[in-house]
């Protein structure tokens, strides 16, 4: 596997690899103390979980519940700092429990550090799911 380290490229791959449905390689891409962060959660739901073992719990069933088909827009700024970036896509697929769309949009700001992702803000809306029980995390709902 080749070595992915500018956060752009990294980011990239790590699509790939969840359009693959490969979680425990995307898992791969986090350092081990990495955060993920999600802003906008709703009561109920994590904000911020810690290390990739937090990360890799929390996305293990990931596509159980969503099944990704592609990612028709997709814009990676750089910032001033040479590890960050600003990513905005889209993405689109199915709800495996439902068989309805899934298709929402994201904006991210990802650090990558050594060819790992080291932060990882996930300003996304799951209010747009309007079902709660497509929620993955096991260990919250």
């Amino acid at each position: 596997m080749p070595t992915h380290t500018a956060p752009a490229d990294l980011y990239r791959h790590s699509l790939q690899l969840m359009l693959e449905k490969n979680i425990p390689a995307w898992v791969g891409l986090w350092d081990a103390d990495g955060v993920l962060e999600f802003p906008f959660a709703p009561d109920g739901w994590p904000r911020r979980l810690e290390g990739k073992a937090a990360v890799a719990d929390y996305m293990r069933a990931y596509p159980d519940h969503i099944d990704l088909h592609d990612f028709p827009h997709l814009e990676i700024h750089r910032t001033t700092d040479p590890r960050t970036i600003v990513v905005e896509m889209r993405a689109v697929g199915r709800l495996v429990r439902t068989d309805g769309p899934f298709d929402m949009t994201y904006i991210a700001v990802v650090t990558a550090e050594g060819g790992l992702i080291t932060h990882y803000r996930d300003y996304w809306n799951p209010l747009a799911l309007q079902d709660p029980a497509t929620h993955f995390v096991g260990s919250s709902r």
